[in-house]
């Protein structure tokens, strides 16, 4: 049956001799029999696999790890219970089947009928779990593959119904409104876990510097810095580190304010006029980049303190707009700011946002650079590489959108389960401080996801 291994071996028909060999023998059966009587238990819990595609070598990689683990424990006596799972829920499947529809958004699934639509989504994951099992089976991953779970069946929807009821009846579920990551072509929100393990990439934006004119001095600028030049049309406030140096400089004709550190963003020569903390900032009041907006009627455009403004990059000065930043909505909330959300479900601006109306947020840059450059508001414009949140699942550039969604509050549940993880061995032993870190700084969870395929919430 085995023989040394040479140069002239050939693999692949040494796996299909050993594969006919294991199914003439019922080899995986008896296998899977071996410790049913056994008193000792070892419980292997799957995280399951995306049913959506055939499996690639990173699954291939992971499944080899189980399976030395639980081989290991039967070869102690064990008993197992030997259960592969096939998660196939969620977004994922969904892009999937739309891109062999042909569709692009959510309007085209309505179109062609979501209940026919959810049930492409069921066929694929019924597909893939058969291609994987398969793929698995020549790998020589032993399982039980009659008895594999699916987190599409009903036994785990009812599941986590319950656990939502338990959430609710501690007080812990609730609608609440949050600028939150979302993804314009998928039509939905992202939680921040998302983004955090798999939603970065490096990508170049523009980065656009800006005058905002100070009402109560003629002559005189802020000169602030973005890269996502469509929140400028919801702009409600500069934002300023109270204890940093700041600058008056003259340029040409004309005055401008910035952060000292960051001089050299100025382009061309230029003389420093007098020099002060950022607290002398605060209060004063500006003229914004987009005033003559329907949607910025009655808007006060004021300087505000923040401790996070750092000279590391832009002019020291940050401009803020509640209704298209996180943080910029935290601060909206503390200082009593405005909030002005400018887009729909699809990225695309609402009413009120004259010349920008209708329009999708990626294709704005350039009518809103002309129209800043007409009134004299744009500074300068260059090209800036960073790190920025895309979609995981289908690449497109995230947007932050004010939304109305449901929470889990996370105030006590994470300190319930880090009091769970530290009982827990983690291997390796880093994996444990990793865990607890993420505790620490997740936000509330948001549940609501709205899209047509994946666990049906009450």
């Amino acid at each position: 049956m085995f023989r040394p291994v040479s140069s002239k071996v050939d693999f692949p028909a040494m796996e299909r001799e050993t594969l006919a060999w294991w199914t003439k023998t019922g080899m995986m059966a008896k296998y899977l029999r071996r410790n049913q009587a056994s008193e000792k238990r070892f419980s292997f819990i799957d995280g399951p696999i995306t049913a959506n595609n055939p499996m690639g070598v990173h699954h291939a990689w992971g499944r080899t790890y189980k399976d030395l683990y639980q081989r290991y424990k039967t070869m102690q006596g064990f008993k197992q219970r030997y259960q592969n799972g096939f998660d196939g829920q969620g977004l994922w499947i969904e892009v999937e089947v739309e891109r062999a529809l042909g569709f692009n958004s959510k309007r085209d699934i309505e179109a062609y009928g979501i209940d026919r639509f959810v049930e492409l989504c069921k066929e694929r994951v019924r597909k893939f779990a058969a291609v994987q099992t398969e793929e698995s089976i020549r790998m020589g991953y032993w399982m039980d593959w009659d008895n594999s779970y699916h987190t599409m069946d009903d036994e785990n929807n009812y599941t986590i119904w319950h656990f939502l009821k338990v959430c609710h009846q501690r007080g812990w579920v609730y609608q609440g409104r949050d600028v939150m990551p979302w993804c314009a072509r998928c039509g939905t929100g992202l939680s921040e876990h998302e983004i955090v393990t798999e939603g970065y990439r490096e990508v170049v934006h523009p980065g656009l510097f800006v005058r905002l004119p100070l009402t109560e001095r003629p002559g005189e600028s802020l000169l602030i810095w973005t890269t996502t030049p469509w929140t400028l049309s919801s702009n409600v406030a500069a934002a300023v580190h109270p204890e940093l140096t700041y600058v008056k400089v003259r340029q040409g004709n004309e005055t401008l304010v910035l952060a000292k550190g960051r001089l050299a963003s100025l382009r061309g020569d230029h003389q420093v006029l007098e020099e002060f903390p950022g607290s002398a900032l605060v209060g004063l009041a500006y003229t914004g980049p987009f005033d003559e907006l329907p949607a910025q009627a009655g808007v006060e455009h004021r300087v505000i303190p923040w401790e996070e403004v750092s000279e590391a990059e832009g002019t020291g000065i940050v401009h803020i707009a509640p209704g298209a930043g996180k943080e910029d909505f935290a601060l909206g909330k503390k200082h009593g700011l405005a909030t002005i959300a400018p887009l729909d479900e699809f990225g695309s601006f609402i009413p009120g946002f004259g010349f920008l109306e209708g329009q999708n947020v990626a294709e704005v840059n350039e009518p809103i650079f002309e129209s800043l450059r007409e009134r004299g508001l744009l500074y300068h414009v260059e090209d800036y590489p960073h790190r920025y949140p895309v979609c995981w699942r289908c690449d497109t550039e995230l947007v932050f959108r004010l939304v109305d969604e449901w929470f889990i509050s996370m105030d006590t549940l994470r300190h319930q389960i880090a009091e769970v993880t530290r009982r827990i061995r983690w291997i390796p032993s880093f994996g444990m401080e990793r865990e607890l870190d993420w505790l620490r700084n997740m936000d509330d969870w948001m549940i609501s996801k709205k899209r047509y395929w994946g666990l049906a919430l009450p």
